[in-house]
């Protein structure tokens, strides 16, 4: 059988969730802040993906505007009942500090590309929801539960209560049915059946280092359930020279030959600082059922690099040259931050992209942002913009982007006497108090003309280029940059607290109000290899 080298999902791609329909496999990640809501990805051999459809997409679906970051849709779960596709999913307005405030919605369609209903709501109680669609007809929800009383730590189990469709609703008792284990922090609760068992997996150990896929079972959907006598199906918690680190959040399926595959969360951490710069990413592993019913990780728990799966990856898509333009709209590897309102922020009208500035780059209401997710180590991106600012408070260009508190933005903007420059903005190890730096002084540049701007990352340097119109060399602006800062490790928040990945794409912003707009000729991201990438697919 083909090998393949993990993730299968390389960047931003977090807690997956995978499902088999006939021939066609499905994996449902997070996307948190970023619009729309929820990947779903498809493949035939669970070797080669590609990105099938956001169907969070609509205001009466999805509005985050204030949801701070990392927050938004996490954990989504995605499922088939013979019928339809039942999405279900965690909308969080809060996470840090005592509270969460989590509200659990479903959705469901006919087919995978919807259009997919507006959202059910169902509880408010945790987050990390799933649906079980029962041998008996009923459906049940699971998600991990909240006790903002617990201390130090606030996890207090998995709950169930069954769901009842026709009435859209939970219905019914809910109960704990798992506390965890040792490890604590059990969240992520995916149910299964099988030889007479329900099989509960869980995630345990914060999505850090700690991580783990726990599995239990029970003869009784509503338990007791006894946990697995390894505890942990994988982890890499006591693997700290693994290639796969943070490894945990995980989803199993069944291909059609009768072979076990899970699917999980993982980091591959670069420089002494182990920066995670290609966020939480998707990886899979082949799986077994031992003769104790049981199932087990082949060569694990620890999770491997490569792995056989029956398909044979083609990798001349991961290495290919993206030439973006906009003739035709904004192409799919594109996302924006929070809002339905993209008539606001931006527009591809003539075949350019314009953005229209709105809030500072970092807003968590209305920022003009438009970015692809960083997912290789080392690459080159460049656009041309058209931009006329009149003061200091009017900026737009290039960024390397995490959140609001770590980012690297290379500017068109302007002096207070209307004089055009250029600017890097840096929020460079600036947690928690989100102050901006200036690596270097401002270049000024004519009051007239398109700019071309352009940024290589090579492993942890990330240098910025420009050229002015008529000028076919670039020329490097400010200094060497630490590019492993935009990353979870380096998110704004301690660990377990960032969630996301490194963007980069273009923004936007006029803090005069005046929503003054910059106009993108084209977008390139080119896929380089370098020496320091000791973990590139």
């Amino acid at each position: 059988m083909p090998t393949i080298r993990n993730p299968i999902l390389p960047g931003f791609n977090p807690d997956p969730s995978i499902l088999r329909v006939g021939e066609d496999y499905y994996i449902a990640t997070s996307t948190f802040e970023w619009y729309p809501g929820v990947q779903i990805h498809h493949s035939k051999d669970l070797a080669n993906w590609s990105l099938a459809t956001r169907p969070l997409n609509r205001r009466s679906q999805l509005d985050m505007r204030g949801d701070p970051d990392s927050c938004g849709i996490w954990a989504p779960c995605l499922t088939h009942d013979d019928d339809r596709f039942w999405l279900v999913f965690t909308r969080v307005k809060r996470k840090d500090g005592s509270f969460k405030d989590a509200h659990n919605y479903i959705v469901h369609s006919k087919t995978i590309e919807g259009p997919w209903s507006d959202p059910i709501y169902a509880n408010s109680s945790g987050f990390d929801p799933s649906l079980f669609h029962d041998e008996d007809g009923k459906k049940w929800f699971a998600n991990m539960t909240w006790d903002h009383r617990r201390r130090p730590l606030l996890f207090s189990g998995i709950a169930l209560q069954e769901f009842d469709p026709e009435a859209e609703k939970l219905v019914g008792p809910r109960k704990i049915i798992y506390y965890g284990t040792d490890l604590s922090l059990v969240e992520g609760p995916h149910l299964y059946q099988r030889s007479g068992y329900y099989y509960l997996l869980t995630a345990e150990g914060g999505t850090a280092y700690e991580h783990a896929c726990t599995l239990a079972r029970s003869k009784d959907i509503w338990g007791p359930y006894e946990t697995h006598p390894d505890k942990h199906i994988l982890t890499a918690k006591d693997a700290p020279f693994n290639a796969l680190q943070r490894s945990g959040h995980g989803d199993w399926v069944e291909a059609p030959n009768g072979k076990h595959y899970l699917v999980h969360l993982t980091g591959r951490p670069t420089t002494h600082e182990r920066r995670c710069v290609l966020g939480r990413e998707t990886a899979i592993q082949e799986a077994y059922w031992g003769d104790d019913d049981w199932l087990y990780i082949k060569n694990g728990p620890v999770p491997s690099l490569h792995v056989e799966v029956p398909g044979t990856r083609d990798d001349e898509p991961y290495w290919a040259e993206q030439n973006y333009t906009f003739e035709d709209g904004l192409h799919k590897d594109f996302q924006w931050l929070r809002t339905p309102e993209i008539e606001r922020i931006f527009s591809t009208e003539g075949g350019k992209l314009k953005l229209i500035g709105r809030e500072s780059i970092g807003s968590w209401f209305e920022q003009a942002l438009v970015a692809r997710r960083q997912t290789h180590f080392s690459y080159d991106a460049e656009t041309t913009i058209d931009f006329s600012p009149t003061d200091e408070r009017q900026f737009a260009g290039l960024t390397a982007y995490y959140s609001r508190y770590n980012f690297f933005y290379l500017t068109v903007t302007a002096h207070s006497d209307g004089q055009r420059e250029l600017l890097i903005m840096s929020s460079e190890e600036s947690w928690p108090d989100g102050k901006l730096r200036f690596p270097t002084d401002p270049v000024k540049i004519p009051n007239e003309g398109k700019v071309r701007l352009a940024l290589t990352i090579r492993g942890k340097k990330l240098q910025f280029f420009h050229a002015l119109e008529g000028e076919e060399t670039l020329k490097e602006v400010g200094p060497v940059l630490d590019a492993s800062i935009v990353s979870d490790e380096c998110g704004g928040h301690q660990a377990h607290g960032s969630f996301t990945g490194a963007f980069v794409g273009v923004a936007c912003s006029d803090l005069n109000g005046t929503a003054a707009e910059a106009t993108f000729d084209y977008f390139g991201y080119l896929p380089r290899k370098d020496e320091s990438d000791r973990y590139e697919i």
